[in-house]
C-alpha cells in the first residue's frame, strides 16, 4: 500500500485507524456536505465520503495514495423518508436533538470510500448500527448539553464518551460505527484499492 491520507478532520477516526494499526496523513477537504434528504442514509454518507476522498485523491495525483473519506450520518425513520439530525450548531440545537433521539431507535450510518490517486478509482460501501435509546430525563440532556460533549457530533451525542449511559442496545453495525469509522469496512476497502 501507497500512502495513506486520512480525507477528515475527526479525531475519532483519527484515533481508530491508529488503533488499527495504520500509519496515514490527515488532509482535511474542506467540502460541501449538504445531501438531498429524500435519499437513504446509505446513500447519503457514501456519497459524502466520497465527495471528500476524491476532494483529497485530487490534490495528491499522480502519486500512490489511497484516500480514506468517511461520513457518518444520523437519521430517525418515519413515514415517508428519514429525518436527518446533523452537528448542532449551538446549545439550544443540541437540546432539541436528544429530545427527538430519546426513546427512539435510529439509524447511524457510517460511508466510507476509498480513492486511489493514480487512476482516481473508487472503493466504497457503508455500515449501518441502529441505535435504541432509553427515555432521557430532561435533567440528563441539561447536564449532557453543558457538558459539551455534543459538540461536532452527528446527532448531537458521542457513544464512546459519557452518551454510552442513554444506549439501551445496539443492532447490526459495531461499536466502532457508531463512533465514526467502521473499522474492518475501512479495512477491506482499502485492501481492495491497494490490488
Amino acid at each position: 500500500m501507497g500512502r495513506l491520507v486520512l480525507a477528515s478532520a475527526s479525531p475519532r477516526r483519527r484515533r481508530l485507524l491508529s488503533e488499527a494499526g495504520f500509519e496515514f496523513e490527515v488532509l482535511v477537504s474542506g467540502v460541501d456536505e449538504s445531501h438531498d434528504l429524500e435519499k437513504e442514509p446509505e446513500e447519503v454518507a457514501v456519497e459524502l465520503a466520497r465527495r471528500k476522498a476524491v476532494a483529497v485523491a485530487e490534490d495528491c495525483r499522480g502519486g500512490d495514495v489511497l484516500c480514506l473519506g468517511a461520513d457518518t450520518v444520523v437519521a430517525i425513520p418515519g413515514g415517508e423518508r428519514w429525518s436527518f439530525l446533523g452537528k448542532p450548531a449551538d446549545a439550544a440545537e443540541a437540546r432539541e436533538m436528544l429530545g427527538h433521539l430519546s426513546g427512539t431507535k435510529h439509524a447511524v450510518v457510517t460511508g466510507v470510500c476509498v480513492v486511489r490517486s493514480r487512476d482516481m478509482a473508487s472503493f466504497e460501501g457503508s455500515e449501518r448500527t441502529m441505535v435504541e435509546m432509553r427515555e432521557i430525563t430532561p435533567a440528563e440532556i441539561e447536564a449532557y448539553v453543558d457538558s459539551g460533549e455534543w459538540e461536532d457530533k452527528a446527532g448531537g451525542y458521542a457513544i464512546q464518551e459519557t452518551a454510552d449511559a442513554f444506549v439501551a442496545a445496539l443492532e447490526g453495525g459495531g461499536f466502532d460505527n457508531v463512533v465514526g469509522l467502521p473499522v474492518e469496512l475501512a479495512r477491506g476497502l482499502l485492501t481492495a484499492a491497494s490490488g
